[in-house]
């Protein structure tokens, strides 16, 4: 079992995540959508990417975590740079003067959600960018790179030398599979390469029947298993599976909470995931942290925690 060593009473090790920050504009239909038409709905501007809403529950969580990505320099970045520190992230994000800060359009419907998606200055980040934040991190253990720069020609050298440059530092490694159409677009074969010998690596069943093909979560899981080390296979209200390279298999319920919103539970589950597993829990342990931070996230709108609510901190 690839497991950090287990740490008690000391602070735990730095994660450094490294993504997309974006602003999510987060529309929750009150009716089906109406192509052509109106659909009354309740809409809200909010933080958000993926990388960044990891961070965001990471530091709710009260766990270390510096964010590496770039924002634009406009009122947008600022104010995104700006929630994420006082939510107690470290970040070492760039600001990019002829590209704008990303911006996600979501649409949460029956508990779907459907994004559009501009990624703007987040396709700006380089490999120096890692290189920096890396080398202001002397207390970091743990690398966690959501996948999108890697879906994306433009920022892929950039999230290839975040892992490249993490395993020569002698972090742990893991990988947020991120999201199924980008990854179907690229087909398989060059992802899974890309992410060989990682440490861990998170994907929803969308995601999962793309890179193993279809079957059971625990089938795709031990499929993943002989590319990464370990391999979570997350399955929405029907729990969660984790596979290891040398066979253990780990199966988790989710918690039954009220729905409001799925935007950012992925990011949630991560994040409870890897304040776990950098620490040196077990499987069954971290599937429930994760799953703890999961259902925290459904049960506020848009995709991070809610500030006046500091009961996940641990």
């Amino acid at each position: 079992m690839n497991l950090p060593a287990r740490r008690t009473g000391a602070r735990p090790p730095r994660i450094l995540v490294v993504g997309d920050i974006v602003t999510d504009v987060v529309a929750v239909l009150a009716d089906r959508l109406a192509p052509g038409s109106d659909t009354p709905a309740g809409i809200r501007f909010a933080g958000g990417g993926q990388a960044a809403n990891t961070a965001a529950w990471l530091a709710w969580r009260g766990h270390p975590v510096t964010l590496v990505g770039v924002v634009g320099t406009d009122d947008a970045g600022d104010a995104r740079v700006a929630e994420l520190t006082r939510a107690g992230v470290q970040c070492a994000v760039r600001r990019c003067p002829d590209a704008p800060t990303g911006t996600v359009i979501v649409l949460a419907d029956d508990g779907e959600r459907t994004m559009i998606t501009e990624r703007g200055a987040n396709l700006r980040l380089t490999p120096d960018d890692i290189g920096r934040a890396l080398a202001a991190a002397p207390d970091a253990g743990h690398l966690h790179l959501s996948a999108y720069p890697l879906l994306d020609a433009g920022s892929r050298t950039a999230g290839l030398a975040a892992l490249a440059a993490a395993r020569d530092r002698g972090l742990t490694t893991s990988v947020d599979a991120a999201s199924a159409e980008p990854l179907r677009r690229l087909g398989p074969a060059a992802f899974l390469d890309w992410v060989r010998e990682v440490d861990l690596l998170l994907a929803n069943a969308d995601e999962a029947a793309v890179l193993a093909g279809p079957g059971k979560p625990a089938t795709q899981a031990r499929r993943l298993a002989e590319v990464a080390r370990n391999v979570v296979v997350k399955n929405g209200a029907a729990g969660s599976v984790w596979a290891e390279r040398d066979g253990v298999l780990v199966e988790s319920a989710a918690r039954r909470v009220p729905v409001r919103d799925v935007t950012g539970a992925g990011d949630a589950f991560a994040a409870g995931l890897l304040s776990a597993w950098v620490t040196g829990r077990g499987p069954a342990e971290a599937l429930r942290w994760a799953a703890e931070l999961g259902a925290a996230a459904v049960a506020v709108v848009g995709a991070r925690p809610d500030p006046g609510n500091p009961d996940g901190r641990g």
